[in-house]
Formats: C-alpha cells, structure tokens, sequence
C-alpha cells in the first residue's frame, strides 16, 4: 500500500490449555523462534516475546492488512500443530481457547519489552491470574471472570 505508515504494537497474551506447566526451558526458546517465524510470515515483526511454562506474551508490530485475531489465531494453531508434529511432549499440546490482546503507544516501547522478557522474575511475585487481571483493569477492560481463562 503505497503511502499507508503505521505503527500498531499489540501485546498478545495466551495460556497452555487446562494451565498446564508443560513448556519446558530446552522448549521455550525454539519454540519462541518458531512463533517470531509465523509472525514474521505475517507481515508484521515480533518485538518481544516470552513463554512461561503455563502461558506466553508477545510484543508485536503488527501489519495493518493482519487483524489481531487472525494473528493470534495462527500463532496459536501453527505453533500448536509445530509442538505436536515435533513429539516434544508425551501428550497432545494445544493453547487454551482465547487470548488477551493490549495495545501501545511508541512511547511506551521500552518498558513493555522489559516487563516481557523479564517474566521469569516477574512471576516470583506474581501468579499469572493476577497478572492477567491487573492487565484488564488496567486497560479497562470489562470482563467476566465465568469467561477467563481456566485456572
């Protein structure tokens, strides 16, 4: 598209079905390659990523031909199918249904790459549950806790 600039940056946050701590560390970081691959594939550019054993985040710039459910979608169903076909685990992997989706201002850029890529500390004081709700209360975003994610 000739003449569009954007600059979309999106957080997507999502959980291992049932929360299960399943991802590894020898996982996490061949696993984090593959999703930035199939965001790249998407014409957008990963920025920050991080995947706890029970859910992941992702910092995104996000192409403005992509919505962010079509995203999220193909990153959780490729990397899904990726796990399995690679029989990391000695069962079936698949993300729970859902994600959370925040967006950024440039302004904001740094702190939000941090806070990502420093999960592992971050969740030595907090569970994922508060930090999930902290972040829609924070965007303000209503929600119903019957529809959250199972934990």
């Amino acid at each position: 598209m000739a003449n569009t600039y954007t600059q979309i940056l999106v957080q997507i946050v999502f959980a291992v079905r049932g929360r299960r701590a399943i991802i590894s560390e020898e996982m996490r970081v061949p696993l984090e390659k593959y999703i930035c691959g199939a965001i790249s594939n998407k014409k957008s550019k990963p920025l920050a990523i991080y995947c706890n054993p029970d859910h992941c985040h992702i910092l995104i710039g996000l192409h403005p031909s992509i919505s962010i459910s079509e995203m999220a979608r193909d990153i959780k169903s490729n990397s899904s199918r990726w796990i399995n076909e690679n029989n990391w685990l000695n069962s079936r992997f698949s993300w729970q249904e859902g994600y959370g989706a925040f967006t950024y201002s440039r302004s904001q850029l740094n702190a939000v790459v941090k806070y990502i890529l420093n999960q592992k500390e971050h969740h030595r004081r907090s569970t994922f549950r508060e930090e999930y709700l902290e972040l829609l209360k924070k965007f303000e975003v209503p929600f119903k806790r019957e529809y959250l994610f199972d934990f």
